[in-house]
């Protein structure tokens, strides 16, 4: 069983630098809006095991409901279904103003330090075009896959989920670990201190633990 990496906006292959497991494939955020990570599933002819970070846990949700067969497990680091907040159903997320402050200061200091990156470790982000940190935030803005995660997965059989979450994170509330421990109920969910939102890079040990956990747990799973 693979194991693709997907990973989140803006962000490069330092994001993963401290994490040890095994990573066959790391898609970056401009593969999964080209639906790379899509063509890469359906050329598996073993079910593969998904971790998302951010908008890349995103991805991963969505691709767990439009292809569960072929999904062993998900290892989700600060995933939502919807980043954006919305006042009619109470969803706490973003505002747009936000995420516009969010988008000018990565722009500005290409990341470092803006989304909570610990000292001393490399910086996840980087100063990418234009065009596409443009077409991620239409992602963030846009995407809700609450209603389609409910219809795929509630009340019925899941995948191995393990549910990573800082207590603190400004960008993805710890709302959305509680709310996707109700869709995944047998999901693990594990709680970190603190605000970071780039956890492999904080908490590299615990999740090179949830995934190896979750690897086994998909393999004993139908």
């Amino acid at each position: 069983m693979k194991t693709f990496v997907l990973n989140g906006w803006a962000a490069n292959e330092h994001a993963w630098d401290l994490c040890t497991f095994t990573r066959d494939r790391v898609f970056s955020y401009v593969e999964q809006l080209d639906g790379i990570p899509e063509d890469a599933i359906a050329g598996e002819d073993d079910r593969v095991l998904l971790v998302g970070w951010s908008m890349g846990g995103s991805v991963a949700l969505r691709l767990a409901c439009r292809h569960p067969e072929k999904i062993a497990g998900l290892v989700l680091l600060a995933a939502t279904p919807r980043m954006m907040a919305d006042k009619e159903s109470g969803w706490d997320g973003m505002t747009p103003r936000r995420l516009e402050a969010l988008s000018y200061g990565l722009k500005l200091t290409h990341g470092a330090g803006f989304f909570g990156t610990p000292a001393g470790v490399p910086n996840p982000y980087e100063s990418d075009d234009e065009a596409n940190l443009e077409r991620g935030l239409k992602y963030l803005l846009e995407t809700d896959l609450r209603q389609e995660l409910e219809q795929t997965f509630s009340g019925k059989r899941h995948p191995a989920v393990a549910i990573l979450q800082s207590e603190k994170d400004g960008i993805v509330r710890p709302s959305n670990a509680a709310y996707l421990s109700r869709v995944f109920p047998s999901a693990k969910v594990t709680m970190l201190p603190g605000a970071e939102h780039a956890i492999a890079l904080s908490a590299p040990t615990i999740v090179d633990l949830a995934v190896r956990e979750t690897t086994v747990l998909s393999a004993k799973l139908p």
